[in-house]
C-alpha cells in the first residue's frame, strides 16, 4: 500500500513537473516570437511582400535560401571559389524569426542575379514574382526593393574631403542608384568633395556598397524601406503627380483661414520690425 502511495506520488510530481516545463517553454517560445517579429530593421529577398504579410505566407521551407546558394552567378570571379549563399535562414539567437530568409548586407549582401533564382522557387507566394516583371513579362532584378541605402555623412569620409567613391563604384546600377555630387570644399578652398548620393526610386536595397565601404562600420548602410523613407501623409497630395491626383479627385482644398492678432494688422505694420513673442 506504501509502495502504491509512492508511485502516485511520483507520477503526479512529474506529471506536474512535465506540466510547468511545457507551460515555461511555451510562455518563452512565445515571447522570443514576439520579440523576433518586433524587429523590424530585417532586410528580405527579392520581391518580399511586406513584413507581416511576409511572414503570414512563408512557410519557412528554404528554398529560396537553397536557390541563393547554388546560384549560376556563386562562383567568385577572383578565387574561383563558391561564395557563400546572400539568403541566410534565421535561427535561435538571430533575434529574428526561425525559419525565415533574411541577409546581411555586410556579411554576404545580395549579387543581384538576372534570373532571380530565389524568387521561383518559392511555393507560398511571399515573395511576389509578378512585382519583379518588366513590361515583355521578364523577371528585373533592377526593379527589386529590398531596401534602401542611406548615407551617414558624419562618418562618410567623403564627407571629410577624403576622396573615396568605393560604394559608388560597387553599385551595379552605376552612376543611377548612387551618383557623386561635386561640391567646393570651403574649409581649404583648393579642394573639392564628391559626394555619394542614394537615389531612392533607383536603389534596390542590395547592399554591395555596403560591403565596399572602406570604413571600420559602413557610412552607408541598407534599412528596410519603410525605415528608411518619412511618410508624408494621405492629406497631402502632389499636384503634379497624376496619380496621387486621381487618388483625390477634382476636390480642391479647403480654404483654412487663420485668424490670430497679427492678422487684424496691414503687413506694413509689422514687416522689417523685431520678432514678437
Amino acid at each position: 500500500m506504501a509502495n502504491s502511495d509512492n508511485n502516485r506520488r511520483k507520477f503526479m510530481a512529474t506529471t506536474l513537473q512535465s506540466v510547468g516545463l511545457t507551460a515555461l517553454g511555451g510562455l518563452l517560445w512565445s515571447g522570443y516570437c514576439d520579440e523576433a517579429k518586433a524587429s523590424p530593421l530585417v532586410l528580405r529577398p527579392p520581391g518580399a511582400l511586406k513584413e507581416e504579410a511576409f511572414l503570414d505566407a512563408c512557410i519557412k521551407c528554404g528554398m529560396c535560401a537553397e536557390a541563393c546558394y547554388n546560384r549560376d552567378s556563386n562562383i567568385d570571379k577572383e578565387t574561383g571559389k563558391q561564395r557563400p549563399g546572400t539568403l541566410q535562414m534565421a535561427k535561435g539567437g538571430d533575434h529574428r524569426l526561425v525559419g525565415t530568409p533574411f541577409f546581411t548586407p555586410r556579411d554576404v549582401p545580395c549579387y543581384m542575379c538576372d534570373d532571380i533564382p530565389c524568387v521561383p522557387v518559392c511555393p507560398s507566394g511571399a515573395l511576389d514574382m509578378p512585382s519583379l516583371l518588366d513590361k515583355k513579362g521578364e523577371l528585373d532584378i533592377n526593379k527589386a526593393q529590398m531596401g534602401l541605402a542611406i548615407v551617414h555623412k558624419e562618418s562618410c569620409i567623403a564627407f571629410w574631403g577624403l576622396q573615396c567613391d568605393a560604394c559608388y563604384r560597387a553599385c551595379p546600377l552605376l552612376d543611377e542608384a548612387i551618383s557623386l555630387e561635386y561640391m567646393k570644399n570651403e574649409r581649404t578652398g583648393k579642394h573639392a568633395f564628391l559626394l555619394p548620393v542614394v537615389h531612392s526610386d533607383v536603389c534596390t536595397g542590395c547592399g554591395l556598397c555596403e560591403k565596399a565601404c572602406v570604413t571600420e562600420k559602413p557610412a552607408i548602410f541598407v534599412l528596410p524601406r519603410e525605415h528608411a523613407t518619412g511618410k508624408a501623409g494621405a492629406h497631402y497630395v502632389k499636384g503634379w503627380d497624376k496619380k496621387d491626383q486621381e487618388r483625390v479627385g477634382n476636390r480642391k482644398a479647403e480654404e483654412i483661414e487663420t485668424h490670430t492678432k497679427r492678422s487684424e494688422k496691414a503687413p506694413v505694420d509689422y514687416l522689417n520690425k523685431e520678432i514678437e513673442y
